[in-house]
């Protein structure tokens, strides 16, 4: 007979092995997801496809993920958590290196936008569509907060600058969206020029 507690270690074994596997499904399927939501958009994205991508039955998609709504806030809570991680990155780097924290972080965002343009594109999704459902405008203010607060802290700069530093991340979102860097006129070109100072150092 096998002591109830080998039963009971089993069962929570195998219980965590398929709590495991359910999370990694749902990695995998929020990676399968966001080039069709970036590509499509929130309400032309097809879950027939994402599930198709992943490699697995409409059925089991909305298993893991009750509804479309809630695999698209999963896919800007992602997006989102990339981007601050990458920004965080460039923040240490640039304090080892006596640079200004904010103005590498905005340096490494457009370089993350520029290659990475599904990265952009949910984000413009996410925007749009926010107005009408609040799940994705709470993601999205979640984003906004967490951004700030990396902002302040590895930078400690005024609200003013700040609110600079975040207008000038909208502006590469914009540029890069409409594909500026490619278009030779003066506006392109000065609305381009994402080196500009974000945080101007005291004399």
């Amino acid at each position: 007979m096998v002591p109830v507690s080998d039963k009971v270690k089993k069962a929570s074994s195998a219980g965590s092995r398929s709590l495991s596997t359910a999370e990694e499904r749902r990695e995998e399927l929020i990676d399968a997801a966001i080039p069709v939501f970036a590509e499509k958009g929130y309400h032309a994205a097809p879950t027939t496809e994402i599930a198709k991508r992943a490699g697995i039955s409409q059925a089991y998609l909305f298993r893991l993920f009750p509804t479309k709504e809630e695999l698209f806030v999963a896919v800007v809570e992602k997006s989102c958590r990339r981007m601050v991680e990458t920004m965080a990155v460039a923040a240490s780097q640039a304090e080892k290196e006596g640079v200004e924290p904010g103005d590498a972080m905005g340096l490494a965002y457009g370089d993350l936008v520029g290659s990475d343009r599904e990265l952009l594109l949910i984000q413009l999704h996410a925007q749009a569509v926010s107005p009408a459902m609040p799940p994705v405008r709470k993601a999205m203010r979640d984003c906004f907060a967490d951004l700030y607060a990396l902002g302040s802290e590895r930078t400690g700069g005024t609200a003013d600058e700040l609110q600079n530093w975040f207008a000038h991340g909208m502006l590469i979102n914009v540029m890069t969206a409409i594909s500026a860097e490619e278009v030779n006129e003066p506006w392109a070109v000065a609305l381009t020029d994402f080196e500009g100072d974000c945080f101007p150092r005291e004399s």
